[in-house]
This record gives structure tokens, sequence and C-alpha cells, in this order.
């Protein structure tokens, strides 16, 4: 019989396709949500075997509710993490949380006797803070966090992951811990509950983005970045291991191109134009959430995916594949007009 596994987190993106994964790989499912009465809407996106998933209401910042959902699993999926389209005032409104919630999953998940546990972290915890003299970073990489110039989100990615490892390490040994550090994740769509990268390929179709600003990322299909997390669930051996999770770097421009190459009438707001730097700044002058982005100009933040490929013989979609999935669901499912 298939072990059971906790999901946290089970009305986000990565949750819900790793559910369906184990699902239909015939594991039983426990997942937390905040509230309980979004466990209808949430069954109906997965459409999965109802007999073998389970919700429970907890949160990142109280204990109830973690015990129970805790129960009778041998395996945790920490996906739960604040990651909201605005940047925050004080860091600490993602940092805390972000820590908090990953250490108190741990120590349910010790209490209950939990195997193995897969957190999932970031390339925000890697590949900040060092720079523009590299473009490509890897497993034993971290973010800087003495740069102050590292914004709130990958502050409070790299704060949760270490405190996490920190923690396995000294209080719970017996546990198998381990990372998954994706890119910036697309694909299909579950529901019209949007993550935020997919605001990155809507704003684009919508036209609210009048030219391409120099900036950019790792690209990641969702379907890939769950099947990742199944695979540093089930393979052997796992143990104190990290996962950079990522395709290729490509820049917003890039993006554009894709769309426009591929999706002809539909995609005739894309901007075909790069942003000059200068005009950027000015925008962010009136702006305040823009300056997240001008940090960011010229920058690659390349992802060296080999280890997850070498190790667990994992592979991943193209990123032309994962833009243009999350482009067709959001003009199929009419949430972008064209």
């Amino acid at each position: 019989m298939a072990d059971t596994v906790l999901v946290t987190g089970g009305s986000g993106y990565i949750a819900g396709f790793l559910i369906r994964q184990l699902i239909e790989n015939g594991w039983q499912v426990h997942t937390t949500v905040r509230s309980l009465a979004r466990e209808a809407e949430v069954r109906g996106w997965l459409q999965v075997d109802d007999s073998r998933l389970r919700f429970f209401a907890a949160d990142l910042e109280h204990d109830a509710g973690w015990a129970e959902a805790m129960a009778g699993c041998s395996h945790v999926a920490h996906v739960a993490s604040p990651f909201p389209i605005d940047v925050p005032s004080d860091a600490d409104a993602l940092v805390v949380p972000a820590r908090e919630g990953a250490l108190r999953a741990l120590r349910f998940a010790k209490a209950a006797g939990v195997q193995r546990f897969v957190f999932t972290s970031s390339m925000a915890a890697i590949a900040y803070g060092h720079g523009k003299g590299r473009d490509l970073y890897d497993e034993a990489d971290w973010t800087n966090l003495d740069d102050p110039k590292v914004m709130p989100y990958p502050r409070s990615k790299t704060v949760a992951e270490r405190s996490a490892r920190e923690w396995a390490r000294s209080e719970a040994p017996e546990i198998e811990f381990a990372s998954v550090n994706p890119a910036a994740v697309f694909g299909p769509l579950l529901s019209d509950d949007l993550s935020t990268s997919i605001e990155v390929v809507k704003q684009l179709l919508e036209g609210k983005v009048p030219m391409c600003p120099d900036i950019g990322f790792g690209i990641i299909d969702v379907r890939d970045v769950a099947d990742l997390h199944y695979r540093a669930l089930s393979a052997p051996g796992i143990r104190d291991d990290r996962f950079v999770c990522s395709g290729p770097f490509l820049k917003m421009i890039d993006v554009a191109n894709i769309l426009r190459a591929n999706l002809g009438d539909q995609a005739r707001r894309v901007p075909a134009r790069k942003m000059p730097d200068w005009l950027l700044k000015l925008f962010a002058l009136v702006r305040p959430e823009l300056k997240q982005l001008v940090a960011e100009l010229g920058n690659v933040r390349g992802g060296d995916s080999r280890h997850a490929i070498e190790r667990l013989g994992w592979t991943m979609r193209s990123p032309e594949e994962a833009i243009l999935a999350t482009a067709r669901d959001l003009i199929g499912r009419a949430i972008v007009k064209v």
C-alpha cells in the first residue's frame, strides 16, 4: 500500500499538480487550506479520486490543525509559502510567516514520525545578492543576505530554507530533508486563481506592458515542478539534498517573442520592443512597486538543473511549451479577452 503524504497549501498552483500526480500513483494525500470553506472548490479543480484526498484547515502562523493534518503521514511536501505580487514595505511581513511556517511544519512532522520532508524553496534562495558577474547558479549557491538590495521575497525564501535545513539537521536528524528550488513557474492552469508568475503572461497578452524591460527569469513548467517534488518524495536515499528546478533563463522580450510567434492575432497586444532602462527608472519614481524591477535590470540568474536530472532521472519541458500552455489557458478560460 502506498504511503500517506501531507501536501501543504493545497489550493496553490504547484501543490495542485503535485496532489494530482501523487493520487494518480496510488498515494493517500492530506492537504491543508486556510479554510475548509474552499474544500469543494479545490476538489473541483483537482478532479482526482476524492477517497484518496483529505482536507485540513491550517495556516502558516498558527498551530491549530497541524497535528491532525500530519497524523498518519510518512512524508510531507511543504509547498505553502507567501508570494505576493506587491512588495511589502517591511520584509518581515514575508520573512516571518515563511520561516515560522516552515519550522511549524517541521516540528509537527517530527512529532508525527514523518520520514521524509520535501521543502519547496525557490531560485530566489540561490541566485540573488551576487552582483552581475555571474549568470548560472547551482545547489551550492545561496542568496547573499548581506546585500541590502535583496528584496523581501528572495530574503524570505532564503531565511526559510536555511532555517528549515538547520532545524532539521539539529533537531530531527531522523527526517530525510530535501528542498526543491524552482524558477518562475508557468504551464497549464488548474483554476482562475492565478499565481504571481502567471501574471507576467497575462499582462503581456493584455498589452499592459507597453515595452519589455531588460529583466528575465528561469522558466519551468508546473508539471515538471510537481514531478521533481514527486521524485524527491519517492526516490530512495534522499537526505539533506537540494534540487535546482529551472529551465533556460529568458528575458521578457523572449517571452513576448514566443507569444507573438505562436499565437497570431491573439498576441496582437503583446509588445515587440525593449524598454530603455531609463524609462523603467522614471516609471519607478511614481510607481514604487516597480523598484524591484529596476533592481533586476540586466541581471541573468540562470539555474543549473543537472543534479536533479542526474540524481533523479528528471526531465523538463521546453520553455516554449510552458509559456504557450499558460497563454492558451488564459485565453481559453476567458481570463484574457483577445
